[in-house]
């Protein structure tokens, strides 16, 4: 399948919002891919994971969730937990009044404090996406009451070795709805251990998106 790819920009509270849209008119959902570590998600190549899923034939949004002026002001900005959630939520409003994209079912890809985000937006907007997959990250800063409330189906994809492993798994057992644990084996090689990351990501949209499909999963 052939992507065009688009720069954009999204409205959030007074500013706006790099991103990258990537599409064609036969894809089979949309994964949102928000950015939320500082580093200017434009200024990347993509990465396997965004890769994987265009193969798959998944349309992908790219998405800086902060500006150069506010990284640069506050080195900490990435972890503003609300922002970050109301900036998915707005990004989320965008595609909803953009007819090509308006009908897609979303699925959050996530890494950093965006997996904290994300488990928000998702409580708050608890009709808008139909999966979470959270690469590592800190689920954790959701909050307990968030993660108890989340319904949408979330995988946690925990790396061998992760730093925050240990609080992925208490974040992980405060969890009542649709739920994974996967832990990734050691591959012993970075590149290949971001390739097994993204079949897990593929993989877990592929099941939830397109099939309407929201049954537990232990």
């Amino acid at each position: 399948m052939k992507l065009r790819n688009t720069l954009i920009s999204i409205p959030a509270h007074g500013v706006w919002l790099d991103g990258l849209l990537s599409h064609a008119p036969d894809v089979r959902g949309l994964a949102l891919l928000p950015q939320s570590s500082g580093h200017p998600a434009l200024d990347n190549v993509p990465r396997p994971v965004e890769l994987a899923l265009q193969a798959r034939g998944f349309a992908t949004i790219r998405l800086d969730l902060l500006t150069r002026q506010e990284v640069m002001r506050d080195p900490d900005a990435p972890f503003n937990i609300p922002r970050l959630t109301e900036r998915i939520l707005a990004a989320a409003e965008w595609i909803a009044h953009q007819p090509p994209l308006a009908a897609l079912q979303i699925g959050l890809v996530v890494r950093d404090t965006g997996c904290a985000a994300a488990i928000r937006a998702a409580v708050k907007a608890t009709e808008t996406f139909a999966a979470i997959a959270c690469m590592d990250g800190r689920a954790d800063l959701a909050g307990a009451e968030p993660l108890r409330l989340l319904r949408c189906p979330v995988r946690f994809i925990v790396s061998p070795g992760s730093p925050e492993s240990v609080m992925l798994e208490k974040a992980f057992s405060l969890l009542s709805g649709p739920r994974h644990w996967l832990a990734l084996p050691d591959s012993g090689d970075a590149r290949q251990q971001e390739m097994l990351q993204a079949r897990a990501v593929m993989t877990w949209l592929d099941q939830h998106l397109g099939s309407g499909l929201h049954a537990k999963v232990e």
